[in-house]
This record gives structure tokens, sequence and C-alpha cells, in this order.
């Protein structure tokens, strides 16, 4: 048996059909950039996430990009975040010549750890009026604890730029009601790239915010800060929205709090039939309907993650590391100063965890093979 990491086929082969004349409408259209189908796209992602307001953009970097652009990050600013992530996190602040400050994780959720957070800024009081934003991140499909975060920086007068770029439909209970990701900080940035649980036929991403104001900044920053046409009240980006992955992602919205349960169903099937001792399965903070696992993701004890790695690989079954290398140890960010040591939670993740196949359409027999293949391993 083979077990992919992730099978678009499988998402695709029900909705095919409709996805095609979709893309084929956009195409008699001839409106290839923006227009209608960006507008809906729109419209829908704010009511879903629980916003007033949502703006297309081309990805889910450029999301981040054009959110902290709109805050006027730049040279000589700090951006607070975790140095657990996808690179984009951090890239997208020292493209803008400012500096990342990192702060560990949660060695359970792998999201930042506010007590982490709250350290730094107590720390670091020489530095402080220099933080534009602090980012975090909902790792694998699951919020961070955003009530404390939100508390420390309306504290110290700082906007919240949320990645929720694995995590559209994850929830948080806070403490003025139940909230999805996106929907809590001054913004919230999300990625539609193909292997996301809302995924388009390449790049995409959105930014969704309650303040008017800076929709309206990034709408004009991602077109070249031009509004008429060829009239540049700022300098901008080329940040739009192809129409034709807005026509598909209207195809798919439908489907995603199908596909959510379906990976929720997949990860319970695992938590209840995977036994290994030691083996950490992924810890859930909030319930068992807010997580909604774009990755399902293992620690492997005893340093053998590479080890199980191979023999996964041996056997067919699709799996992943997200992600090998912190950005305190990648050689692009040497200059910022940091050592390995630094933030061990960070560290020892980066050494230990592997993801398993989580898509909605596994069967019962793909995940009694994936399950079968582990505990072989360590028998």
């Amino acid at each position: 048996m083979k077990v992919p990491l992730l099978d678009l086929k499988a998402q695709l082969a029900p909705i095919e059909r409709e996805i095609k004349e979709a893309v084929l409408e956009v195409v008699d259209s001839t409106r290839y950039i923006m227009g209608p189908k960006v507008e809906e796209l729109e419209t829908r992602i704010a009511e879903y996430v629980g916003a007033a307001r949502a703006v297309g953009v081309s990805s889910g970097t450029d999301a981040l990009l054009v959110s902290l652009m709109a805050l006027g990050v730049g040279s000589g600013d700090i951006v607070v975040t975790t140095p657990y992530s996808f690179f984009a996190t951090a890239g997208v602040v020292a493209r803008l010549g400012a500096t990342a400050a990192f702060v560990d994780i949660d060695p359970d959720t792998y999201n930042i750890s506010p007590a982490a957070l709250e350290e730094w800024f107590e720390r670091e009081t020489t530095r402080v009026g220099q933080v534009k934003a602090i980012v975090p991140v909902h790792l694998y499909g699951q919020c961070a604890d955003m009530d404390p975060i939100l508390e420390i920086a309306r504290r110290y007068g700082v906007p919240v730029v949320e990645d929720a770029a694995q995590a559209i439909g994850a929830t948080y209970p806070s403490k003025s009601g139940v909230k999805k990701a996106g929907a809590m900080g001054t913004v919230g940035c999300f990625s539609f790239f193909p292997s996301k649980n809302l995924g388009c036929l390449g790049d995409g991403g959105m930014v969704a915010t309650d303040d008017a104001a800076l929709a309206d900044k990034i709408v004009l920053l991602r077109n070249h800060g031009a509004q008429p046409k060829y009239y540049h009240s700022l300098v901008g980006g080329n940040f739009r929205l192809d129409a034709i992955q807005a026509a598909v992602l209207l195809v798919k919205l439908p489907h995603l709090d199908t596909w959510h349960a379906g990976r929720r169903a997949n990860a319970a099937y695992y938590d209840r039939h995977l036994n290994v001792p030691g083996l950490k399965k992924p810890h859930v903070a909030y319930g068992p309907d807010s997580h909604i696992y774009n990755q399902y993701v293992l620690a492997v004890p005893d340093d053998r993650r590479d080890a199980l790695r191979k023999h996964l690989d041996a056997n067919a079954v699709g799996n992943e590391v997200y992600y090998p290398v912190p950005f305190h140890e990648q050689q692009c960010f040497a200059h910022l100063g940091y050592k390995t040591g630094d933030f061990p939670h960070s560290e020892r993740a980066a050494r230990r965890t592997i993801a398993l196949p989580i898509y909605a359409e596994l069967t019962d027999g793909m995940k009694d093979y994936v399950i079968e293949k582990i505990e072989a391993f360590y028998e």
C-alpha cells in the first residue's frame, strides 16, 4: 500500500467538474486579475472568519508582507514572533528592513508562548519602544493562546498580526466568546497554497481585519499604491489575487468545514489506535472541534525521528518535517546574534517532530497501514 502525505486528486474528484466550469467561466469572462470573483471571495471569507473586511492578495507570504507594510513596519523597527514556523513569518520582517525578535514556543502546542512573550517585554525595556508588531502563528491548525497575547499587546500599544496561514476555521475560546483564527488581532493573514485545508490551484492569500482604514490601505498597497490608475500615493507592490484562484476557492469554501471534520476524525483515529510508549501525539488545547489539523504532528522520543522517516519512506508512507531548522539557527539570520540553546523548545520540536498523512479522504485501511508501520518500527 502507498499512503501519500497529501492526495489532492482525492479531494478534487467529487468537485472536479464544478471547478473546471468555474475556471472556464473566468477564462470566458477575460477578467483574469481582481474583478467580481475576487470581490465575492473577499465577502465570503470575511463572513466565514468573522471579520468586517477581507482583502484578497497573491499569497500567504504577501498577506503578511502587505499587513506589516500597512502598519508602517520598516528599518529600525522590531517585530516579535516565534522562531518555529514557515520561513515567511520572519522573512517578511527582514524584507522590510526591520528586525525579528524571537521568543520560544509552548512545548505542547508549538505555538508562541505567552509567558515567553511577557518575559521578553519585561526584559527588553530599552527596545520595547521599537516594537511595531507582534506576530503569533497558529501552527498546524491550532490557535495560539490569544487572550494573554492580546493583553500584552494592548498594554504596550502594539498591533497583533495573526499568521493564520495554516488555521482558517480554527477556533479559540476567548474571554469575549469563541473566535476564529485571523479575527482576533489587528489583522489576520491566510494562505491558500494548495496543501492548505482551503487551497487553490496555485498561490493565493487573504488579509482579514475589522479596521476599515487599514483594509483600505492594504487595498491600495496590493496594487502599487495606485488610486486611481497611474496615481501613486504610496509605494506598494503587485499583491493582487488572480480571478481564477478566487473562482476555485469559491467552489471549495462550502466544503471546508466537512474537510475539517474529516481531518478531525482521522486525528481521533490515530489518537485511539496509535499506541507507542513515549510517542507524543498532538496536544489539543481548546477542545476537539477547535483544531483543523492542517498537519498531524508527532514528537518522536530518543532522537529517532530521522530513522523513523527512513522506515516510513521505505514503506511508502508519506511524512514530512515541519520545520527542521528554527529561524535563529538559519544562516540568513546569523546577524541577529542568537545561538543554539537560546530557544530550547523550538529546537527540540525541530529535531523531533514528524507529520503524518491526515487529509480528509484517508480510509481506515490507509490509517491502519500508517499505524502498523510506525508500531513495527518500534517493535
